[in-house]
């Protein structure tokens, strides 16, 4: 089918904290150069910050480096953080707070601020229009264009088609958008990102990923409960069956944002991430502030935690993986804004060098890995190697202690590196020898059910589309992880997407909800037959998050 093209120097996939920070770099670069690069930033969200969910707290510093006047500029930066309280949960009632020397030094946030990700891709966004990038909401990006094993850009998804595939009334062609470079910034368990690994083998001698799935909800607050700038950091309770931590944090507006990350390296098949999440907001430490409270907006996100072992090969011909895509994120600082800017900032600036100086694209462009090892990135993801590998190996407390030692004594340059071979959907054990975990009702005061949650997140599909959620062998759900995991995809997805249906006569079916999928990704991840594949639906679905 003849599409219509449109070519560019560089396409961005993804206008995120990486893909954007790429863009505004390479207009930069081109202006000091006295010379034009022409910059095209494609989104899947509805609009620039739809689909951006992250804590967070933001660390400045490559912000600082892209836009030194970000606050002349009226960066949305408006809550520095004031006070750090960490604690360790021992169980639904008790917790003990920690001690600053007991605390690995990276999880101490003098200097940061507690930020909407969100709005702050939304200020992006307009630094970069205004420098000359164009850029298109509403438009997924759903194959490569590869030609002679190098990548020439990307197609647009077609939009218009029924279930079956087949063209509605309103049918639209997707268009390609061919570049000499193209850098993909889709974030955690990128979709063309997963498809660029495996066909350039770009992980070969790497630890495999490692992910956690991130719980966020924003609450309107009393007054007298709200402390702007206070962060709250916890481990221990409720995660008996897993590893990872919570947060809360008092942002502006009166409102506190509250979360939990569990890695999903889980090995009981009855955990529900979700439900952890609405038991740990009952903790007293937390739900003194959130009582009287009202939530406002519920979402959810895998996050890629492998750190600097699991880091792909980010360079291929005619292209570059940057930000999340790749794994960037330093899980040692819960923190992966600063370095995903980064990383969009390194490749825009081997790009441009390449550009500037006559390249006519399509290069593997190896001299960002050497870009990339002498950035204070590289430096940063090194001394934090090990963090994850600690916790997996040792459990939440001698863990906490390696990684506080690490960090405090050695500064992260302990003479070792530990590794965590093992994938996270290959850790979960047969039902039949783990134990089902009851979980309370929810009160609707502080915890929630799913659905309700998933209506807070603006959730929304073309019904009469082909699903994205694409099973490979449709037997498996049933036939294999029913009958040996008790099918956890039915407890794994934080929205509710899959569902396990008995029909009279015909025994049980997986029945997939695709029109509440909040594109977190965990069943690409978690699923452990690795049966399905998350892919792109029509541009504009999914949730729309307001200011997460």
């Amino acid at each position: 089918m003849e599409r219509e093209a449109m070519e560019y120097d560089v396409v961005i996939v993804g206008a995120g904290p990486a893909g954007l920070s790429a863009a505004i770099r390479l207009k930069q670069q081109a202006e000091s150069a006295g010379q034009e690069i022409s910059v095209c930033v494609v989104e899947k969200g509805s609009e620039v910050g739809a689909h951006i969910l992250s804590g967070a707290v933001f660390e400045p510093r490559a912000l600082n480096e892209l836009l030194p006047d970000w606050a002349e500029r009226g960066a949305p930066l408006n809550t520095p953080v004031t006070h750090d309280d960490i604690y360790l949960f021992s169980d639904e009632q008790n917790a003990r707070k920690l001690p600053g020397f007991a605390v690995p030094k990276t999880m101490h946030n003098s200097g940061n601020y507690i930020i909407s990700a969100a709005n702050l891709c939304r200020w992006l966004a307009e630094q970069a229009e205004a420098l000359g990038v164009e850029i298109f909401p509403g438009f997924a990006a759903s194959e490569l264009v590869l030609e002679d094993n190098t990548v020439k850009g990307i197609l647009i998804g077609d939009m218009g088609l029924d279930r079956e595939g087949q063209p509605k009334d309103s049918y639209t062609p997707g268009m390609a958008l061919l570049a000499k470079y193209t850098l993909f910034a889709e974030g955690c368990r990128g979709h063309l990102g997963k498809q660029l690994i495996k066909h350039f083998a770009l992980d070969d001698g790497k630890s495999p990923q490692h992910y956690a799935i991130g719980f966020k909800e924003i609450w309107d607050v009393p007054a007298e409960q709200h402390h702007a700038g206070l962060v709250v950091h916890s481990a221990g309770w409720p995660l008996d069956d897993a590893s990872g931590g919570g947060y809360l944090y008092h942002a502006e507006g009166q409102q506190v944002v509250v979360g939990l990350i569990i890695d999903l390296n889980y090995s009981n098949p009855y955990l529900n991430p979700f439900e952890e999440f609405q038991r740990y907001k009952q903790h007293p430490t937390l739900k003194q502030y959130l009582k009287g409270g009202k939530r406002v907006s519920y979402g959810a996100r895998a996050i890629a935690k492998g750190g600097l072992n699991s880091l792909p090969k980010m360079s291929f011909n005619g292209g570059l993986l940057i930000g999340c895509d790749a794994g960037t994120l330093n899980f040692a600082k819960i923190k992966g804004n600063h370095t995903a800017m980064k990383s969009g900032m390194l490749a825009a600036e081997v790009v441009a060098q390449a550009l500037l100086s006559g390249d006519t694209g399509g290069q593997d462009l190896t001299g960002f890995a050497s870009a990339f090892t002498s950035s204070w990135l590289y430096d940063e993801l090194y001394r934090s190697r090990n963090f994850g590998p600690a916790i997996h190996k040792f459990g939440t407390f001698w863990g906490g202690a390696f990684n506080t030692l690490d960090q405090n004594w050695f500064g992260g340059r302990l003479p070792l590196t530990l590794k965590d071979e093992q994938h996270d959907y290959a850790q979960l054990k047969p039902a039949a020898s783990c134990r089902p975990i009851v979980y309370p009702k929810p009160d609707n005061q502080i915890s929630f059910d799913r659905l309700s949650s998933v209506y807070l997140s603006n959730t929304n599909h073309e019904e009469e589309q082909p699903c994205h959620l694409k099973l490979k062998d449709a037997s498996i759900p049933i036939q294999v992880n029913l009958a040996k995991y008790a099918e956890p995809a039915q407890r794994y997805c934080p929205a509710g997407v899959y569902e396990i249906v008995e029909e009279q006569d015909k025994g049980p079916r997986l029945q997939i909800n695709a029109q509440n999928c909040i594109h977190c990704k965990t069943c690409d991840i978690k699923d452990p037959s690795q049966n399905i594949t998350w892919v792109t639906p029509e541009g504009g679905g999914g949730p729309n998050y307001p200011n997460m």
